[in-house]
């Protein structure tokens, strides 16, 4: 397998993370690739990473679809629980942290811009966002395991791309419970062997 990605991508972060939680690593050669690059576009038609090309050829892309398809591989505990209440809560966390992600990485892109009234409104309605689902998080925060499924993985990528990109909007204060447990699951593998650079 071939994974185009970006070393600064939360969700490059994420299907990794997947990875080496599954003990499939060492199976996905890494190809750095820039989203401007026509060679990703002649790979992925959105021109985004991740991209996944598998072992038969096929072009996997967006980390949902990606991890869904590294989670049938291998024999190490599923990622995605089986039909029913689990796998609904798992999938819930998973789109929750997706979404904290999608109302950050895009306003990297307003930092450098003039801040007009316009821009001011669409950053307040992002950290919103992002605002309301660390309170729910803080809420849920005692039933959250060790990164055991798909949306823990998820999540943990998303407190670390705050970390990473917003530490000038710290998520922690207010939040001790979910302080607590990001405290003890970063220091797991498949969060501790993705630590997001650049």
């Amino acid at each position: 397998m071939k994974l185009a990605y970006s070393p600064a991508s939360p969700y490059v972060r994420k299907v990794t993370a997947c990875a080496i939680a599954r003990g499939i690593d060492k199976q996905i050669e890494r190809l750095k690739i820039g989203t401007t690059d026509p060679a990703l576009l002649a790979l992925n038609p959105l021109s985004k990473v991740p991209t996944l090309i598998t072992d038969d050829g096929m072009h996997l892309y967006d980390s949902p679809v990606i991890c869904e398809y590294l989670d049938s591989i291998g024999s190490a505990p599923k990622l995605f629980p089986p039909a029913g209440p689990a796998r609904w809560k798992a999938l819930q966390q998973e789109a929750l942290g997706d979404g904290i992600l999608d109302a950050t990485q895009p306003r990297r892109r307003e930092i450098p811009l003039p801040q007009d009234e316009g821009r001011k409104g669409y950053i307040a309605l992002q950290q919103g966002k992002v605002a309301r689902s660390v309170d729910l998080l803080e809420k849920e925060a005692g039933s959250l395991g060790m990164l055991t499924t798909i949306g823990e993985i998820t999540i943990g990528c998303a407190l670390g791309y705050l970390d990473f990109r917003y530490a000038n909007e710290p998520w922690r204060p207010g939040h001790p419970k979910l302080e607590a447990w990001y405290a003890k699951v970063v220091k797991l593998p498949p969060l501790a062997e993705t630590m997001p650079v650049g």
